[in-house]
């Protein structure tokens, strides 16, 4: 009893509590916690979950990378996985020695809300149910400015090349969601992960700007590797009916 009351004083805040103080509704917090974003409250009962001052603050550093930094979900989710496995004092100092080093293309993206959403897919051809859908699964960024919305201007290839697959055929009509491609996104993340680790395992001894020289030079390799790679997958499955 002792131990469950220490809980509950821990955790002080019903969901209810959660949107009062963010003004984000319950739907929305409840897929944060989907998406591993925000983690799940203390369960009382089947319906029933507390939440602390961490949850809050969870909250309110989400909205603030959102409306301050302009960052889509997947964006911030990688931050914060970033943030919990952690880097030791020495990676990090590596880290950033490297990105001084890294040329113009290779520099963090602006994270500027420039285009106005409805124009960008009047634009582009598509329908708003893609914007939105996009924005739900958080792989672009967006800005409310005086009851408009304007996406980031960092983030608007994706649906580019969103409006290729549509003219291609790959139509909502057809059953294709923006979900259908996400699958890609996190694949790459996981592809990343694994670089990343090759970096940290051996090119910690080399100098800085050797190594950024070495990330410029095999990215466009490893493109161009990843697209052969994937064609031929194509050919080997149609060439064995």
């Amino acid at each position: 009893m002792k131990a469950e009351t220490e809980t509950l004083r821990a955790h002080p805040y019903r969901m209810r509590d959660l949107c009062a103080a963010t003004g984000l509704d319950r739907q929305t917090i409840h897929f944060y916690i989907q998406q591993g974003l925000l983690p799940p409250g203390h369960k009382t009962g089947r319906n029933m979950a507390w939440y602390g001052e961490a949850h809050l603050e969870r909250l309110r550093l989400i909205q603030k990378l959102q409306q301050e930094r302009f960052l889509p979900l997947k964006a911030i989710k990688a931050i914060f996985e970033g943030r919990e496995k952690g880097f030791a004092p020495e990676q990090a100092l590596f880290l950033e020695r490297v990105k001084a080093r890294l040329g113009s293309e290779l520099a963090p993206p602006e994270r500027e809300a420039t285009e106005e959403a409805e124009a960008l897919i009047r634009r582009l051809a598509l329908p708003a149910e893609d914007l939105a859908e996009a924005v739900a699964l958080g792989m672009i960024g967006t800005q409310e400015r005086d009851g408009t919305t304007y996406v980031v201007a960092s983030d608007v290839w994706m649906l580019e090349l969103v409006a290729q697959l549509r003219a291609a055929g790959f139509t909502r009509a057809r059953g294709f969601r923006i979900a259908d491609v996400a699958f890609y996104e996190e694949a790459v993340r996981r592809l990343f992960g694994e670089e990343m680790g090759l970096i940290f395992d051996r090119l910690t001894d080399v100098p800085p700007d050797e190594v950024a020289g070495m990330i410029e030079k095999a990215l466009p390799v490893l493109h161009t590797f990843l697209a052969r790679f994937h064609a031929e997958r194509f050919r080997e499955f149609f060439g064995a009916l």
